[in-house]
Order: C-alpha cells, then structure tokens, then sequence
C-alpha cells in the first residue's frame, strides 16, 4: 500500500513539474515552425562591411558553464529555467572552436587569446607571440611578436577599447596590446632578474607603450601601476593591495603624459567617478577599480564597483563617436576564477552578468554594421546531472542518493578541484552543509588546491556581417581573421570596396536553385 501511494504522489509530483502549455503538442510544433521561419530568413546573408566589432570573451566559459547559466538566469527571474533564452542564444550563427595550445591538449588562457585575438596559436603560458616561443625565457621573444585584431583595428582608424572583470593586465586583454614570453610578468615585480637585464618589459608597462591611444581601459590592477610599497587608494591599509614596481614609475602619469593635448584624458578608480563623467567630453577613459581583479559580481559593492555591463555601456559610449567605428574587447574574467576555486555559484553569476552585458550591446548597436561574437577561451571540468527534475535549482541536490555510499550529492559536481573532501574516510554528506552558499565549493573527484581547464571545444556565437562565416568546428586562431575579413582590416582587403557590400551575389534565386537541382540530378 505504501509503495502504490509513493507512486502515485510521484506521478504527481513529476506532473506538476511540466506547464500546462508544454502538454499541449500544439506548442512545440507552433514553437518549432517559428523557428524554422527564422533560420529560411537567414538565408539571406549579410554581407555588409562591419564598422565595428565587439567581442566578448568568457573565459572559461564552456557548454556546460553556458547551459547552467542559462537554468540559472531563468530560476533568478522565477522560472523553471530550462526554457530560458540567453541573449547569446539568440545569435543565428554558431561553431565550435577547437581550443588546444600548440603545446598543451587542454590549454590555458594566455595561448588561446594569442589565437583568438592574433589570428596564431601559440604555447600555453606565452602572449602575443608565436610558438616558437619558450614560455619565461626572454631571449625567445625578438622577432616572434605577433599583432592583434586590436591593433589592426587601431591602424585602420577605429576606436579600440578593453572591458574586463579581471586585470587590464591579465592574459586575456594583454594579448591585445603585449608581447611577453611569460603570462605572469604583470609587472617588473614579477620578473626574473636576467630577463629585465635581456631587454623585456613587463605587461602593466607594455600596455602604454605598445599601443598607447588606446580609447578605453577598463577593469582591475592598480597595484600593478605604482611603485613599490605605494598604498591603495581604497584599501590604504592592505600590504597585498601596495605598488609593486621596482622601476619607481607611475604608470598612470606615463598613461596622462602620452596623451595629446587638444584631448580629454580621464582615469576613474572607482563607480561614482565613472557614472559621474560627462562622456561626450571623454576622449581617453582609464578606469581601474580594485587592486587586482575586481571582485566577483556576487560580492561586489554597488557604489565603488562598477558592473560589467555598466562599464560595457560607458565604453560604447566613447567609442560609438568615432565615425570609422570600433573594436570592443569584453571579458567575462572571472566566470574562469569560480570555476578553479570550485565556487560554481560565484562562476554562474558570472556568467549571467555577461549575458546581462550582451543584451545591453545589441540594444546599443545595429547587426547591420556591427559584428559581434560571442566566444570562451576554453572549457572547465565542471559539470551538471543526475538526472534532476525539471525546474530543479541548479545548485541544489539530485533526486536520489547514491547506490554506492547511501549520501545524496549536488547535480553540480567538478572533476578535480578544492571540493574533494572526506569525513572518517568516507565521502562528505552534503546534507550537513549548506550547498547553497555563494562560496560553497562543489564536490570534486580528484583532490586539487585549483580545479583546472578542460578540453573540449567550446561554443562561438555570432551575429551582424559575415557572421555566417563562423560555422561548423574551426581552430581558435580563425575568429580573428573571419573578424578582420567582415570589417576590411587587417592583410586581408581585397574584398573590399570602400564600404559597398563584400559580394554582390546575394541568396540564391528560384530559377538558381531549380537549375542547380536539375543538374544534380542529371550528372547523378
């Protein structure tokens, strides 16, 4: 009797799970044909020269770190979650990007920028150089520098700017503007004595010199800017948060002094300062807003800190005034630090907020002359299963406990990282904790101090001209020259034609398609 009425209260339980809507196959038949309607539109490709690019970048930000953001974007607004719709989701244009470094099968971020921004795979470790290369020996860099999609963009006139959660000078964003043999050297601080002496710079200083109009600089790394020992502004009385120059120089000032007169160059260390700047007099914006990475969007405090998607706002801003356009670098930095910290709360909302900040940009810009893609560097070894019911939290537990131990474990679990843990020698019982917690660390089934990358391919979004371009699985290194060949910049311009469409041949015709089908059916 007991085990019918389970059953029955099953039954219920899991029916009550689906929307009145969705038992109706009226639904999925109208929702399908909806879709199909749009993708036959597509077939009409535009072609159109691309004034401006932006790309945003997750890092870490693999399938899996995708489809969990979703559920949770979905369960944030009160939904079940799954049915869900990211603004990257809608982008009609999608490949896979193969992701490995030339000398790693997973690989990390500093190689993949290279290949991402640079158009060249290169060594893990290693930024803006080929991979002839040897990560942390100098001596291996002359001759070996490769530019970025940034810098061409730059030398063909248009505005370039660089958004990122992380540090200005951290892998991602130095890959733009630096060339440095080892992805750590954020400042002289961090560099070994002999390659200093060989002639190499570290990366805080590269990014004023290297390119040193670039239009907007935003995200964290101050410390890296000052001398040694020099106290923050905001945290005066953090040792971790000093100067850490040995050269004694003020990066700032160098940033000021290398600005021309006539323009309005302003640096912002904090959100009150920022929103409270008058953009149309606004040439030159450095905004850097903690000492290292600015804190996690969870944590972050709403009056100093800016958001991603406000300083994604701000910067269109400045840049939209250039009438020959712009490129936007945008970094999600720090979905990839939740996910080694094992903390998939702290990675997901995250990866919401980019989200958040992609929406913004689509209402801001025309997919008529703004191609814009949606990309990670790699993937994490995180995952979500267990068979949940619909509308379950994604941070919350699966259904049934383990036939092996008997404890019931999260649907979020990590390969390997800080969230293996064992009680007398027994796996943790995560009933006794709370999972829920924006720090709690998922379980992991190899015990490390870091959760690492993973391997897999990860997905690319686009959207605007030549968008179509970017489709089925290619190597990383190609999104910068699909990028290049849409905005006619770069080494490949032989397309273009002052600013007419790439191609005169638009969708194929009726009376094309038929006399293609006959002839295939003659010759076969």
């Amino acid at each position: 009797m007991k085990v019918l009425l389970f059953a029955i209260l099953a039954d219920i339980c899991l029916s009550s799970l689906v929307p009145e809507k969705e038992k109706n196959p009226q639904f999925w038949r109208r929702q399908a044909q909806e879709t199909l309607q749009k993708a036959l539109q597509l077939q009409q490709l535009n072609t159109n020269v691309a004034k401006n690019i932006i790309l945003f970048l997750g890092d870490g930000m693999g399938v899996a770190t995708v489809t969990a953001a979703r559920i949770l974007k979905g369960q944030l607004q009160h939904m079940k979650g799954e049915e869900t719709v990211l603004e990257m989701d809608r982008f009609p244009f999608v490949a896979l990007s193969k992701t490995y470094n030339t000398n790693a099968q997973v690989p990390d971020s500093a190689g993949t920028a290279t290949a991402y921004l640079c158009g060249v795979k290169a060594n893990e470790g290693t930024v803006g150089l080929s991979a002839a290369v040897t990560r942390s020996q100098c001596n291996t860099t002359a001759g070996n520098e490769v530019t970025s999609i940034l810098k061409w963009a730059k030398e063909a006139g248009k505005s370039v700017g660089i958004v990122t959660t992380t540090r200005v000078n951290h892998a991602t964003p130095s890959a733009t503007y630096a060339h440095s043999a080892d992805r750590d050297w954020y400042s002289d601080n961090e560099m070994p004595p002999e390659a200093i002496q060989q002639g190499c710079k570290d990366i805080a200083h590269q990014l004023f010199e290297n390119i040193p109009d670039i239009e907007v600089i935003m995200g964290g790394g101050r410390k890296y800017m000052f001398p040694k020992n020099t106290s923050d502004v905001e945290y005066p009385n953090e040792d971790k948060c000093r100067g850490t120059r040995l050269d004694n120089r003020n990066l700032i000032d160098v940033w000021k002094e290398k600005k021309p007169t006539d323009k309005n160059a302003h640096y912002v260390w904090n959100r009150t300062e920022l929103m409270n700047l008058d953009l149309h007099k606004v040439d030159y914006l450095l905004g850097l807003f903690e000492p290292i990475d600015l804190m996690y969007e969870l944590n972050r405090n709403n009056e100093t800190d800016p958001s991603l998607t406000e300083m994604v706002k701000v910067a269109l801003k400045i840049l939209q005034k250039n009438p020959r356009g712009f490129f936007l670098l945008v970094e999600g930095g720090r979905i990839d630090h939740g996910h080694h910290e094992g903390k998939a709360k702290q990675a997901l909302h995250e990866a919401v907020e980019m989200d958040r900040a992609i929406g913004l940009a689509d209402v801001m810009t025309s997919t008529q002359d703004t191609l814009t893609v949606v990309t990670a560097d790699h993937s994490h070894v995180f995952t979500f299963g267990g068979y949940t019911p619909r509308g379950n939290s994604i941070f919350g537990l699966a259904p049934k406990q383990s036939d092996v131990d008997k404890k019931p474990f999260t649907s979020i679990l990590y390969g390997n990282g800080p969230g293996y843990k064992t009680v007398a020698g027994e796996r943790e019982n995560v009933s006794w904790v709370d999972f829920a917690h924006a720090n709690y660390q998922a379980q992991s089934a190899v015990p490390l101090r870091q959760e690492t990358h993973g391997g897999e391919d990860v997905a690319v979004f686009a959207k605007g001209p030549m968008a179509h371009l970017l489709h089925g699985v290619h190597e990383q290194n190609y999104i910068p020259h699909v990028m290049a060949y849409a905005a006619c910049i770069g080494e490949n311009k032989g397309h273009c034609n002052s600013g007419a469409p790439h191609s005169l041949s638009g969708p194929l015709t009726m009376t094309s398609t038929v006399f293609s089908f006959l002839l295939i059916t003659l010759i076969f």
